[in-house]
């Protein structure tokens, strides 16, 4: 657990977005309150690491579930990609398209990499909107969520 991105750390608010998501569906952050959410932020649709890393997270669905924790994925990927992307990998949480303007809620979050894509990161955020959790991997790493999902829970 890193603690800390360049523009957050755990006890801070949330920054309050709206992105559009795979399946024509339109996701804000404000709108979940009262439950826990888990954004998942990686790089690139369809490359090795990621394309382990949301089945992942779908095979361990029920226990964000039974957390009563929403599971959602971020990339910079346009909408049409991720709908592919999840389609072809079965991934049935949402997963948010950061697209345009490009990286603004990687950004929020500083978790957008100087190359244009977002960092590996997991940021838990609990029922009032408040940032409990952020872990920043390295690209090539798939992050445990167990931590995540602990915090979420204390």
């Amino acid at each position: 657990m890193t603690d800390q991105t360049k523009t957050l750390k755990v006890g801070d608010a949330a920054p309050d977005f709206t992105l559009r998501g795979t399946a024509n569906t339109t996701f804000t952050l404000s709108e979940h309150r009262g439950k826990s959410v888990m954004l998942a932020f990686f790089p690139a649709a369809f490359s090795p690491v990621c394309s382990q890393q949301m089945p992942g997270l779908q095979a361990h669905k029920t226990s964000f579930d039974d957390a009563d924790t929403i599971v959602v994925g971020v990339s910079v990927d346009n909408t049409w990609t991720l709908d592919a992307f999840a389609k072809q990998l079965g991934v049935e949480f949402p997963i948010l398209s950061d697209f345009f303007p490009h990286g603004a809620v990687s950004e929020k979050y500083g978790v957008l990499h100087q190359a244009g894509v977002s960092e590996r990161a997991v940021i838990g955020i609990d029922p009032e909107g408040v940032v409990r959790y952020i872990d920043v991997s390295p690209i090539t790493e798939i992050p445990d969520t167990e931590p995540c999902l602990a915090a979420l829970k204390e």
